[in-house]
């Protein structure tokens, strides 16, 4: 009967949902093809978004992207996504110094997060530096175009 089915298919979609993740991009990484450059290498938002898609698609996972410099921005993308998500990957970069408003948000949002802070030449944060550690699952520290793919996988051992 369809009563039956409709049972069904709810139990079958909550067993075989597909895992969603946010990643918000801090500021200035819009620069990012800038800043990489400077350090002989030629990577940008567009293709490290590109990869990060693969590599979800080929992980049944489902992202949105953000990238944003303003800290509004930010907390409406952790609010508005707070019920949807079941992840969420951080590159704070500056925002890890100062901004206790998405601390606050983040805390409130009870998403699991996982921080991404770079190295090898693109930014001068360590884990230690950064007011988000304390709430965060992890801290992957590293190049961009290799922390953001540790990320996402990092984040579906988490469930």
């Amino acid at each position: 009967s369809k009563c039956k089915f409709k049972v069904f298919l709810v139990l079958f979609l909550s067993v075989f949902r597909l895992m969603k993740i946010i990643i918000l991009h801090g500021p200035n990484l819009n620069l990012l093809g800038s800043i990489s450059a400077q350090s002989k290498q030629r990577l940008t938002l567009d293709k490290l978004n590109t990869a990060l898609r693969r590599h979800a698609r080929s992980l049944d996972i489902n992202i949105k992207i953000y990238q944003t410099h303003k800290v509004f921005q930010a907390i409406n993308i952790i609010q508005r996504n707070r019920n949807w998500a079941d992840g969420f990957l951080f590159a704070p970069m500056a925002w890890a110094r100062y901004e206790y408003s998405i601390l606050d948000a983040i805390k409130a949002s009870d998403i699991s997060t996982i921080q991404l802070l770079f190295s090898n030449g693109f930014d001068d944060l360590d884990e230690t530096s950064s007011i988000f550690s304390d709430i965060c699952h992890s801290t992957i520290i590293g190049p961009p175009d290799q922390i953001y793919i540790d990320g996402i996988d990092a984040i579906t051992n988490l469930s």
